[in-house]
């Protein structure tokens, strides 16, 4: 519980935008692999799962539902139970749930119990793991922020690629109950890498300082809220949220019916499934790259638009791609599904840090997967029902590209004409601007109490204090001016 109140990151923490962060960032990496690509890996023992408990692909294929579900949908007690006890402890116990969930479902008699393991208590277990290794990644990256969550987001593609033919070789050797078990020991890789979360501390000249504020002050202060409601105030998050959750109902379409797509043109299982394999390689370098252009001076002032535009991409690919008629045309379409795809996975986050900022962020993720997790239980499965009532599979990739192409329009246009385009500007320069005044803050009190050269003197102390006051009230004055420049620019 002490390192919740750590875990703040408190004033005068600069983002160190390096050194330990990369630990951090090599974290992030691995839970972000075991979050989106676990519930996609799962997928290789089904017909094992068919088998033994005589179930139906319907029945099967509930499990990953669930998994996703869980993910997306525990979000908002994710964000309570970080700010009440800190993303450390909060992953490491996550890390044994993920286990956990996975080890009690090899010893299962019927698929309810495995509905029950692997998808709830694994998926909340790697919920609990997600979302705070983000919140660490935001605390710990502020200039080179848009490169790491496009690192860390290439977890993704890289884990799926190792994940699926792990489970196959596990699944023809031990079976699947052997292979969930060894996949359970591998979930606690979770524990190691909530290890790495090392929560900031503050500089010492930071700690004197403070010291130096009379206890009645520092009672005034508010205490902090487990779930911040207060981000429903801000335009730009309500603008996001509305957005992303149009977007992922189709965003997953393609990637879950390209496969039988292939299939239906009368190729064969192994060219089919290469579809997939192809799209994430082309993922796996889309996402730090596009991360890396993010991240310089022109471009990230302006990565809500650029969002937008892989939004976009995204969706007329989706468009485009409904009309092949060959395994070419399929393999084109993958490629340039992956491109837009990683562009998406590499910036949806950034654009939310940079909405809401580093202190809202823990509650506003948790509320807005929260929303998308009715949206993706929502999309799919109704693209589903689409193929099963028409039997063309260029309906479900044309209804995937004009849900993306219109979540694409809602954050374009959103911020166009309800936030003047300065205000993204703000955004970006703010916190490098409340970075700067705390460091000018801390640097000044340093200069002075080496003039005074050691003397202890009362006045000393009520300087020390002056020259807190001075840095906190400049940190102070920088955000109001951000937040008036936004009233003024919104309609």
């Amino acid at each position: 519980m002490g390192g919740a109140v750590v875990d703040d990151a408190p004033p005068g923490v600069k983002a160190p935008d390096g050194g330990w962060g990369w630990a951090v960032l090599a974290g992030g990496f691995v839970i972000t692999g075991f979050s989106y690509a676990f519930p996609k890996a799962v997928s290789v023992f089904f017909k094992e799962l068919i088998r033994e408990f005589d179930v139906g692909y319907s029945d099967t294929a509930l499990i990953s539902s669930i998994l996703l579900a869980m993910l997306y949908g525990s979000g908002p007690l994710c964000s309570v139970l970080v700010n009440r006890f800190g993303c450390r402890p909060v992953m490491m116990v996550g890390g044994l749930f993920a286990s956990l969930g996975m080890i009690l479902a090899s010893f299962a008699t019927s698929i309810i119990h495995i509905y029950l393991c692997t998808g709830v208590i694994t998926g909340l277990g790697l919920a609990l793991n997600f979302q705070p290794s983000l919140i660490m990644l935001n605390r710990y990256f502020s200039e080179k922020r848009p490169l790491a969550n496009g690192l860390a987001a290439a977890g993704s593609p890289v884990a799926l690629c190792c994940l699926s033919p792990l489970g196959q070789v596990l699944q023809y050797h031990y079976g699947w109950r052997g292979g969930f078990l060894i996949l359970g020991g591998l979930l606690l890789n979770c524990c190691a890498c909530g290890a790495l979360m090392r929560p900031l501390l503050p500089p010492k000249k930071t700690e004197n300082l403070e010291e130096s504020i009379p206890t009645e002050e520092k009672k005034i202060q508010p205490k902090k809220k487990l779930l911040d409601f207060s981000v429903f105030k801000d335009r730009g998050f309500i603008i996001y949220t509305l957005a992303a959750s149009i977007m992922v109902m189709g965003l997953f379409v393609p990637p879950v019916f390209v496969v039988s797509y292939a299939k239906s043109l009368g190729y064969e299982d192994t060219k089919s499934a290469l579809l997939l394999t192809i799209l994430g390689f082309v993922d796996m370098f889309a996402r730090p790259i596009c991360g890396l252009i993010a991240g310089t001076k022109w471009v990230r002032p302006r990565t809500v638009y650029v969002l937008s535009f892989a939004m976009i991409f995204n969706g007329c690919t989706d468009l485009i791609g409904s009309q092949a008629k060959d395994y070419g045309g399929l393999v084109i379409f993958c490629i340039f599904f992956g491109i837009s795809y990683g562009m998406v996975g590499a910036l949806q986050f950034e654009v939310l840090m940079a909405v809401v900022g580093t202190e809202k962020f823990p509650s506003a993720i948790g509320l807005v997967l929260l929303v998308e997790a009715i949206a993706v239980l929502v999309g799919p499965p109704g693209a589903g029902r689409l193929l099963d009532y028409t039997n063309v599979y260029m309906y479900v990739f044309l209804l995937a590209g004009c849900e993306v192409t219109l979540s694409a329009m809602v954050l374009a246009l959103g911020n166009l004409f309800c936030i003047k385009i300065k205000h993204g500007e703000t955004d970006a320069t703010l916190e490098m601007a409340v970075n700067a005044a705390e460091k000018e803050g801390l640097n000044r009190g340093v200069e002075e109490e080496e003039d005074h050269g050691g003397e202890e003197e009362p006045k000393g102390k009520d300087n020390g204090k002056v020259r807190a006051l001075k840095a906190g009230e400049e940190e102070i004055t920088v955000m109001e001016t951000g937040e008036k420049e936004e009233e003024n620019t919104s309609i």
